[in-house]
């Protein structure tokens, strides 16, 4: 997890004032139509009903000091409908959102065009950047000057020790040195084509590695630290969740003060902000603290940590997975042996350590960063915090045989609600935040409870009840700005009532042939959402053997490749796994047909969703509903949102699982996706779908025979 916050491309460098240099006068609430209807044009847009209501709720909770809920189904244009009234405000923005693609989106594409169209009015350029953590910026004291070794021998040449040039790794690091005398952002999502992990991990820093801007050679010239002072200057910072959880809830100053807050994409905001506040305690971590810490502490610090670490290998080698509820008094001696071998290391690091720059410094910052993340991650662990859970998982990643210690926060709810809501109003927006129609429950996920909620509508002359405090109640309002797509009439949602109730094996032969015969139906145009990377390789083979449809397969390519050859072949079916649930944009005839094989509820023995489940029947809620059903009603959610994406657009979304239809939750899972017109007729579905494919290409696959 990094916990350092950098900066990429401001918009303008000739603006005339800026947020960052002082309070800017707002925009009269007047003028937010004219705005909004200027930037709309500037993006080729159309101004859509909903986006007008968003944009107007947006302004109304800046002004009244609250927080704002806003569902905005694809189409809306949800981006221009929060950031023209944040621009309109004045105050600094930061906007943070879950994926590079929309980070990308607004800092290339809304933001440019929207600070142009509103600048006759705003009489102000406002700058914007994007904030990255240090390890995303190429490190030119690597780059020029080589990495910390492992083997404790000081500085080397990273090609040599990867293979020298002749091998992919050393191939890689030699582009990346070219690179660096070419790029002027040193921004890893601006190197194309990418390069591994490991290979860009030689030559980037994290914050706690890095020498500092005063003690580097290359200070001055930093790409993280330029980055970090274009940020500084900006009016609308363009972040990631995993920055605001480390702002929000480590209490670090990685953002810059601000007026307003939006987090896009907010549906996904708790795994985010749980998976940045997870750590692990693996053997691998202990054994690379114990190298890169052999040459500059003391003998006896590091015969400690190299002690503990052969222990804790041995102990983990038969280590059986699942949840730990209290450390086993072995487990507890490994971990406590770690954590105070670790801190020998770090006194005995801090003892050696020379106040002239040398060669060691970036040594010794690296063994420092590892002992320190040893220490931390074990001291959690030990501390037994009812607020935490602790597993055991087993991975291939960690070596055969050996298993790794995690821990996570049980719910980040209270953590969010104490971090993100008492210096400024917060607005969260996605096409998914009503679950089963209600707001309620993503609502108390990211800490606004149901007792603070507000009536959707501000009536005439009323006024919050609070505002932002030491303890203030974060008052809060949730509104539904629709979707521009008339769902009813472009797409059918489909439950496979006859089929049987899926069980633990993939093997589904009724599943299969119903998917078999509802691709043939619509002529390939398939997006297949599996719930296991088990079931999607085995409905890959069996549709492979039965039809002369192409099946791509998540896995057998990067993703970005298959969704492109996905979209460019009508007959071709995508089979795949979370990130296609959430992750493709295919308008257009190439996705006719989005098939869910069955309800994607968490795995039984997974140890924070059922500790999760556990801890909400104990104070006397619904567990299932709460956690279980709540997590799949999302997925499902973004998974039915892949069939519409454009006014256009048309299909069907099948769910091979009969009980959508035929248990009592099921109703909280149709009523969570899109309004699309409701059948359980397998017969109206083919001839839909046929209709459809008839209407479209005119290319049909032929079933395998004989």
């Amino acid at each position: 997890m990094t916990n350092d916050s950098e900066s990429q491309l401001p918009a303008d460098d000739e603006a005339d004032e800026s947020a960052a240099d002082g309070a800017v006068e707002a925009v009269p609430r007047a003028q937010l139509p004219e705005l909004l209807h200027a930037a709309v044009a500037a993006v080729g847009g159309v101004e859509r009903p909903g986006q007008v209501r968003m944009a107007e709720a947006v302004a109304d909770a800046v002004d009244h000091g609250e927080h704002l809920l806003v569902q905005a189904g694809t189409g809306t244009g949800k981006s221009l409908a929060y950031l023209v009234p944040a621009l309109a405000h004045g105050d600094r923005v930061v906007v943070a959102t879950a994926t590079l693609a929309l980070q990308r989106q607004l800092v290339e594409r809304d933001l440019p065009r929207t600070v142009d169209a509103l600048h006759p009015v705003l009489r102000r350029r406002p700058l914007f950047a994007m904030l990255k953590g240090r390890s995303n910026y190429l490190c030119l004291h690597r780059a020029n000057e080589g990495t910390p070794s492992e083997e404790g021998e000081g500085l080397f040449d990273p090609v040599d020790a990867l293979g020298g040039p002749t091998g992919k790794l050393g191939q890689d690091v030699l582009r990346l040195r070219d690179w660096a005398d070419e790029t002027e952002t040193g921004d890893r999502d601006d190197l194309s084509p990418g390069v591994s992990d490991k290979a860009w991990a030689q030559l980037a820093v994290t914050s706690k590695e890095c020498l500092g801007a005063t003690r580097c050679a290359y200070g001055q010239e930093c790409f993280a630290e330029k980055a970090r002072e274009r940020a500084k200057l900006a009016d609308v910072v363009v972040t990631n969740h995993a920055m605001l959880a480390i702002d929000a809830i480590e209490g670090a100053p990685v953002l810059p003060e601000h007026g307003l807050l939006i987090v896009d994409e907010a549906h996904e905001l708790v795994n985010r902000v749980t998976g940045a506040a997870t750590a692990e305690l693996t053997v691998g971590a202990v054994n690379r603290a114990v190298k890169r810490a052999a040459r500059l502490a003391n003998e006896k610090a590091v015969d400690a940590l190299q002690g503990a670490a052969e222990n804790f290998h041995g102990l983990m080698e038969t280590a059986q997975p699942g949840r730990v509820e209290e450390l086993p008094e072995y487990l507890a001696y490994a971990v406590t042996a770690i954590r105070d071998a670790s801190r020998q290391v770090i006194t005995s690091l801090g003892e050696t350590r020379d106040k002239a720059l040398t060669d060691e410094d970036a040594v010794r910052k690296q063994a420092m960063a590892s002992a320190e993340a040893l220490h931390e991650t074990a001291e959690r662990l030990l501390a037994d915090s009812e607020y935490d859970v602790v597993w055991i998982e087993r991975s291939d990643r960690y070596g055969l045989g050996t298993a790794s210690l995690r821990v996570a926060p049980l719910s980040v709810s209270g953590l969010l609600r104490e971090g993100l809501y008492k210096e400024r109003s917060v607005v969260l927006t996605s096409a998914t935040l009503k679950l089963g129609g209600d707001f309620t429950g993503v609502a108390a996920s990211v800490g606004l409870p149901s007792e603070a909620r507000l009536p959707d509508e501000r009536a005439a002359g009323d006024t919050p009840e609070a505002g932002f405090g030491e303890d203030p109640v974060p008052h809060w309002r949730g509104i539904d700005v629709g979707s521009p797509f008339k769902y009813p009439k472009q797409g059918i949602l489909y439950v496979a009532r006859h089929l049987a109730e899926p069980g633990r094996d993939p093997e589904r032969p009724d599943m299969l042939a119903e998917l078999a015969e509802l691709i043939g139906a619509a002529g390939g145009r398939t997006l297949g959402l599996f719930s296991s990377m088990r079931g999607a390789q085995a409905a890959a083979e069996a549709m492979r053997e039965r039809l002369d449809n192409r099946i791509l397969l998540q896995g057998e390519d990067t993703l970005g490749e298959l969704i492109r050859e996905f979209a460019t072949d009508a007959t071709t079916c995508l089979f795949g796994t979370l990130s296609l649930w959430q992750g493709v944009d295919v308008p257009g005839s190439a996705c006719q047909l989005v098939v869910m094989d069955r309800v994607p509820f968490p795995r039984p023995d997974d140890p924070l969703m059922s500790a999760r489940q556990r801890d909400v029947e104990q104070r006397g809620g619904n567990g299932f509903m709460a956690v279980a059903a709540t997590h799949a009603a999302l997925l499902m959610a973004q998974g039915a949102g892949r069939l519409v994406r454009a006014a256009d657009d048309r299909g069907v979304v099948a769910v091979l699982d009969p009980r959508v239809e035929t248990k009592r939750y099921g109703s909280f899972f149709r009523s969570s996706m899109p309004e699309f017109w409701y059948t359980t007729d397998r017969n109206q579905v083919r001839r839909s779908l046929a209709a459809i494919d008839a209407s479209a290409e005119p290319v049909r696959p032929v079933a395998k025979r004989g």
